[in-house]
C-alpha cells in the first residue's frame, strides 16, 4: 500500500483558511501617483545583486561569503551576548548571504562541492540558532536544495548531498526545531510545513531515512500530537501524510508507532469523522492518509490486538453504520485488522459485524462522490476479503453457526450473490488469459510469473478468495448450502472441477513471506477444500 506523495508548498494553503500565509497586497497604483513602486523596488533590488552564472568559481564564492558572514556573527553574539543590537546587523547579513545559497539548488551538479569543502557542517549548525528566523531560513534553503524537481535526474549529488546531512546531524536537528515552533506565529507555522517537506524530501531521495528519523528523533511523537488537534488546517493535512509515508513499507516503523501508543492515536483522530464528512477537498485527503496510516500500522501482529483492545472493531462498525465519507476507509481497516487474526474476527461477530456487514456485501453500498464503478468494486473486493477471513478466522462453535446461517437465510441470497461475483471475476480473468495468448501469436513472449501477475491485477485474487469461500461453505456439509452451491455451478455451465482448478492455482502460488510454516499450513487448508470438492 501506498501513500499518496505530493510535492507542495505554503502557497497551497486554502486560500480561505490561512489568509496568514498570503503575501502583502502590493502598494497601489493610484495612490502612488499611478506607479507601481512594488515594481521599482523589484528592478532596483534586479540591478543591485545581478544573476551570476552558476560555475565552481561563484560557488566558491558564494560559500566563502556565508562561512565569513557566519563566523562574524558568531564573534558578535559571544562578544555582545546580552545586547542584540549590537549583532542585529550581522543577524541579516547571514540571513542575506543563506538567501544567497539558495541559487545554488539551480545546479545540483555543484552539491558535492558543497559537501567537500565543509559547508554542510555549517549548514545545518544553524538549525541550532538561537534567533529562529536564521534556523527558519535554513529549512526553506534545504527545502529548495532538495526539492524534487530540483533533484529529478541529479541522483547521485542529491545522495551525496543528504547523506552529508543526515551526517552532520540535519535529522536530529530540524525535529527539535519543529518542537521549538507554534502553529498560532503564522511564519512558524509556514515554517513547520517547510520542514516537514524538508523532510519528505530526504526520504524521496534516500528512503532508508524514514526509518533513521524515527529512530534518531521524536518526529512520531510530535506528528502524533499533531493528528489529534481537532481543528484542521494545512499543517495537520501534511503530518497526516508524513505518517503514512513513514510506515508504508517499514514494519519497523509500523511496530515501533505501535509501542507509542499510535493505534489509539489514529483512532482517537478518524473518530472525528464517524458522523461528519470533511469539509473541503484537503480535508478529505487528510482523512485517508490517517486511515492509509491506520491500514499500514495494523499489518504487524501485536497492533491487530491493540486496536481490538483500544475497541477499534466497534468504532469501524458504527463508521459504517453512519454511511458517511468514511464507509469504506472503514471496511478497508476491519480487512487489515482481521486478516489471520481471529481474535479481531470473533469480536466482529461478537458486537455485530455481520448484521452490518452483509447487507454490504449484497450489494447495497451507500454512493460516493468518487468514481463509482472502481469505488464500488474496490469495496466489493474488501468485503470478499472479509468475509474469507471471517472463515479463516472463526472455525467453530456459535460464532461459526451464526456466519454460516448467513448464508442459508433468506433463500441462500447470499451464496446468489457469491456466485455472481464469481462469474464477473472468473470473466475478467478469462479476459485477460485471451490477451496473453494474442500477445504471443504477436510474438510478444511473456514469462509466467508475469502472466500471474497481471491476473491478479485483472481481479484473480478476488476470485481465489471467492473460491476459498466457496470451500468454507461446502466443507461445513450443510445440505441447503451444498444444493444451492450446485444448482448454481449448472445453471452457469460450470462444475466443481472449474473451483478446484482455481483453488489449485492459489494453493501452487501460497507463498512464503510469513515463514515456511504458515505457507505450509495455507496450503493444507486449500487442499482439504480441492479433497471435498
Amino acid at each position: 500500500m501506498e501513500a499518496p506523495k505530493r510535492k507542495r508548498n505554503s502557497a497551497e494553503y486554502d486560500d480561505d483558511e490561512f489568509d496568514t500565509f498570503k503575501p502583502p497586497p502590493p502598494s497601489s497604483a493610484a495612490e502612488n501617483g499611478g506607479i507601481d513602486l512594488s515594481l521599482l523596488e523589484a528592478l532596483e533590488k534586479s540591478q543591485q545583486n545581478p544573476v551570476e552564472a552558476l560555475d565552481i568559481k561563484t560557488v566558491k564564492k558564494l560559500i566563502l561569503a556565508f562561512e565569513r558572514r557566519l563566523k562574524e556573527n558568531i564573534a558578535a553574539r559571544l562578544k555582545y551576548p546580552d545586547q542584540p543590537e549590537k549583532f542585529a546587523d550581522s543577524e541579516v547579513e547571514l540571513h542575506e548571504e543563506i538567501e544567497k545559497l539558495k541559487i545554488l539548488a539551480g545546479g545540483p551538479e555543484f552539491y558535492p562541492e558543497l559537501v567537500n569543502l565543509g559547508t554542510i557542517a555549517s549548514i545545518t549548525s544553524l538549525l541550532n540558532h538561537e534567533n529562529t528566523d536564521i534556523a527558519i531560513d535554513v529549512v526553506g534553503l534545504l527545502q529548495d536544495l532538495t526539492d524534487e524537481d530540483v533533484l529529478e535526474d541529479n541522483d547521485e549529488p542529491a545522495q551525496v548531498l543528504v547523506d552529508a546531512l543526515v551526517e552532520n546531524n540535519a535529522l536530529e536537528l530540524l525535529v527539535q526545531l519543529l518542537s521549538k515552533m507554534s502553529d498560532s506565529d503564522p511564519d512558524e507555522s509556514a515554517a513547520i510545513y517547510s520542514l516537514l517537506a524538508t523532510v519528505e524530501n530526504f526520504i524521496e531521495v534516500k528512503p532508508s531515512v524514514a526509518e533513521l528519523v524515527c529512530e534518531r528523533t521524536k518526529l512520531m511523537k510530535w506528528l502524533l500530537t499533531r493528528i489529534k488537534v481537532r481543528e484542521f488546517d494545512g499543517n495537520k493535512q501534511y503530518a497526516s501524510e508524513i505518517l503514512a509515508i513513514l510506515l508504508q513499507s517499514s514494519s519497523v516503523n509500523q511496530k515501533r508507532l505501535g509501542q507509542l501508543n499510535g493505534v489509539d492515536a489514529l483512532l482517537q483522530a478518524v473518530a472525528m469523522y464517524k458522523s461528519k464528512d470533511p469539509k473541503t477537498p484537503d480535508e478529505e485527503e487528510m482523512v485517508e492518509n490517517l486511515f492509509d496510516a491506520l491500514c499500514c500500522l495494523l499489518m504487524p501482529l501485536e497492533n491487530k490486538e491493540r486496536f481490538v483492545k483500544s475497541e477499534g472493531v466497534e468504532l469501524m462498525i458504527i463508521i459504517m453504520n453512519q454511511k458517511k465519507m468514511c464507509y469504506g476507509s472503514a471496511i478497508r481497516a476491519l480487512d487489515f485488522a482481521m486478516t489471520n487474526y481471529p481474535p479481531a474476527c470473533e469480536r466482529f461477530v461478537d458486537v455485530m459485524g455481520l448484521k452490518t456487514a452483509f447487507p454490504a456485501f449484497m450489494g447495497k453500498l451507500p454512493l460516493s462522490k468518487k468514481n463509482k464503478k472502481r469505488y464500488k468494486e474496490e469495496l466489493e473486493e474488501r468485503l470478499v476479503s472479509l468475509v474469507a477471513s471471517l472463515f479463516g478466522g472463526i472455525l467453530r462453535g456459535s460464532r461459526r453457526d451464526r456466519l454460516l446461517s448467513k448464508f442459508v437465510e433468506n433463500e441462500c441470497e447470499k451464496i446468489d450473490r457469491l456466485m455472481e461475483l464469481y462469474m464477473r471475476y472468473s470473466n475478467r480473468v478469462k479476459l485477460e488469459a485471451e490477451r496473453f495468448d494474442q500477445l504471443e501469436l504477436d510474438d510478444l513472449e511473456m514469462d509466467e510469473d508475469e502472466k500471474y501477475n497481471r491476473k491478479l491485477e485483472a481481479g484473480l485474487y478476488t476470485l481465489q478468495l471467492i473460491a476459498v469461500i466457496l470451500g468454507h461453505l461446502w466443507t461445513s456439509e450443510h445440505p441447503r448450502i451444498r444444493a444451492r452451491i450446485d444448482l448454481l455451478l449448472k445453471q452457469q455451465k460450470l462444475t466443481k472441477e472449474d473451483v478446484k482448478d482455481i483453488l489449485q492455482e492459489y494453493h501452487d502460488n501460497i507463498g512464503d513471506l510469513e515463514g515456511p510454516e504458515e505457507k505450509e499450513r495455507g496450503q493444507s487448508k486449500i487442499q482439504r477444500f480441492i479433497s471435498a470438492f
